[in-house]
């Protein structure tokens, strides 16, 4: 009964208390009693141990990345500076000048200028699209162009502006005011040639790189490049340099050299050229001017010619150098050389007379005519009044091969060695492709092609004793000489020469008051479709003074208007020489040999003065 009560004294506790309190006591029954739990051996749980573990963990993993660490940065960091090296150290080039170029005075003919080159980082660069337009203004350059041209190299670390190499330092500066991100310049040099057209096809030009290209520049292109030099650098990652780190290699700068040309002949013969282009309505000129004894070009001049200093702006055809390339037929220069091969044999003397009766003789299907009917001559009135009649028949007294290897021994049909690049040696056929009238015609100066300075080099070993010299573009080099003709022909054929500038010779206007000249005239048509056209070719060559001959010079204008000057050699090119020998004897101190000449002008004119006042 007890329990009863007991129980339905709880019971009724219960419903007094409601529902939480009987989840409540259901709750706490579930939860074991700590003390009725089984003690744990607390030896179990070492505190000191485990802290000595991670303490050596730790400390183990210390000493692997140490280790680590010692091993990229001391023993195997090979691999990672070269790629640290790949993103910022660059090697760059150490710009170096060309030799300068003078003349034989040292006045400068080539020099080089430092410049600009604008250049840009793509990748950098096509980070900033916005700044292409303001680019583009600033470097004149299309825009759409200029986009396309950056997005084209956007893998690309270095490209050139376009059109903006080698500018002005000003104008880069203003380029680089904008600070446009990626756009920067380097200094690199320019070559500048003072004396512009007048020296142009002797000197040449550079290209782009500074690298010679024609004439001179070409030719002596390893001694004035010089050696760039290198250092290393690092950039920042918009491609400034932050810090140079190391010299590589000291720039060595190009060494200079010293030409034959003297500017103010070369001057003269230019100026003189352009008078008897424009005067003669003449295609184009060439002139070269040697030192008789040295084998040194005084000045070679050519027309039409070029701008050096702007190389694009001119036609390609001007930039060839026709006194050593052009080949042409020579005409009655051609003519000294016949008789100096004649009097050689023993076949004729300057006073063997010649028949040249009726004025024409045969020549195959052809004639061989001289202006007018000269009568018998003598050798020398053969060439006093160019005879092609005469000359014609004083050939035909020498062998074809004797004929043949004495204008080899005069370099005709071989390069005159000048070493200027592409010369060209000339055309003649040895005497076994000779037919015909072949022999004759070569005489006076057809079916043989040679340069114009082969003829001055020719006219030059005539003038020099019979001794030639090969020609030469630098200054006291010395040049191999070899004797091609007895001292005593070549004398007498110089006297032969000196009748054509005196009174009843071909080429009074050629002649220098004062002075002896001594040349030849020379007057060819002008080949074409294989046959010869009504057009001509005039030439003038010469030497001056004849007592002691110091200049040797050939004139050739091509094409002249036959409605204005004529197209005769002594009419045409004759003033040329003249002019250009004048002065050019008057600058270089030459003493006269032609006394009693010059005074007797001089006497003359005093007369007229006075008769005048």
């Amino acid at each position: 009964m007890r329990r009863r009560d007991s129980g339905y004294g709880i019971l009724d506790s219960q419903k007094r208390e409601g529902p939480l309190a009987r989840w409540r006591s259901l709750f706490k029954s579930r939860i074991p009693n700590p003390e009725s739990r089984p003690r744990r051996n607390r030896a179990q749980f070492n505190l000191r141990g485990r802290l000595r573990l991670v303490v050596g963990t730790l400390g183990l993993c210390a000493v692997a990345l140490v280790g680590r660490a010692v091993d990229l940065q001391l023993i195997d960091n090979a691999f990672y500076q070269k790629q640290a090296d790949a993103r910022f150290l660059r090697e760059i080039p150490i710009p170096t000048s060309r030799g300068m170029i003078t003349d034989r005075n040292g006045e400068p003919l080539a020099v080089s200028t430092p410049v600009a080159s604008l250049w840009a980082n793509p990748q950098e660069l096509s980070k900033y699209p916005d700044r292409l337009p303001e680019l583009a203004e600033a470097t004149d350059l299309p825009l759409d162009y200029l986009t396309r041209y950056v997005s084209q190299r956007a893998e690309k670390e270095f490209m050139y502006i376009p059109r903006h190499r080698r500018i002005s330092p000003g104008a880069a500066r203003k380029v680089l005011a904008l600070n446009i991100p990626g756009v920067f310049s380097q200094r690199e040099y320019r070559r500048f040639y003072p004396q512009g057209e007048a020296m142009a096809h002797i000197l040449g030009f550079t290209n782009i790189d500074d690298l010679g290209q024609e004439g001179i520049e070409l030719a002596f292109d390893e001694w004035l490049r010089g050696k760039p030099g290198a250092e290393k650098v690092i950039r920042d990652r918009r491609g400034r340099i932050v810090e140079n780190v190391d010299l590589v290699r000291a720039a060595e700068p190009g060494k200079e050299l010293t030409l034959s040309i003297d500017r103010r002949i070369q001057y003269l013969t230019y100026r003189e050229l352009k008078h008897a282009l424009l005067e003669s309505g003449a295609s184009s000129a060439s002139a070269v001017v040697l030192d008789v004894h040295t084998g040194e070009v005084l000045a070679m001049a050519n027309l039409p010619s070029f701008n050096p200093n702007a190389v694009e702006s001119g036609q390609r055809e001007s930039h060839r150098n026709r006194a050593v390339t052009d080949l042409i037929e020579p005409g009655s220069t051609m003519k000294p050389l016949t008789v100096a091969a004649a009097l050689e044999a023993g076949v004729v003397t300057p006073d063997t007379l010649i028949d040249t009766n009726p004025g024409w003789m045969p020549n195959g299907r052809f004639r061989t005519t001289d202006t007018r009917n000269h009568g018998v001559l003598t050798v020398t009135g053969v060439i006093t009044k160019s005879s092609n009649v005469g000359v014609s028949k004083i050939v035909a007294k020498l062998g074809d091969q004797d004929f043949y290897e004495f204008l080899r021994r005069f370099g005709y049909g071989q390069s005159t060695e000048s070493g200027f690049p592409g010369e060209a040696a000339g055309l003649f056929p040895p005497p076994s492709r000779w037919f015909g009238t072949t022999k004759q015609t070569m005489s006076y100066g057809y079916g043989i092609s040679v340069t114009p300075l082969q003829i001055a080099h020719a006219y030059a070993a005539l003038a020099n004793g019979g001794r030639m010299i090969e020609p030469t573009f630098v200054k006291g080099q010395p040049q191999e000489a070899r004797q091609v003709l007895d001292p005593k022909i070549a004398h007498e054929v110089m006297a032969m020469m000196q009748t054509v500038t005196e009174p009843g010779g071909t080429a009074k206007d050629a002649a220098i008051l004062g002075y002896h000249v001594a040349g030849k005239t020379g007057t060819a048509r002008i080949a074409s479709g294989g046959g010869y056209s009504r057009r001509y070719a005039a030439f003038f060559a010469g030497v001056v003074p004849v007592e002691n001959p110091r200049f040797s010079m050939a004139v050739v204008v091509m094409d002249p208007d036959p409605s204005r000057r004529g197209y005769y050699g002594g009419r045409v090119a004759g003033p040329v020489f003249h002019n250009v020998m004048e002065g050019s004897l008057r600058l270089m101190d030459v003493p006269p040999d032609d006394i009693e000449t010059w005074l007797a002008a001089q006497e003359k004119a005093q007369k007229k003065r006075g008769v005048a006042q």
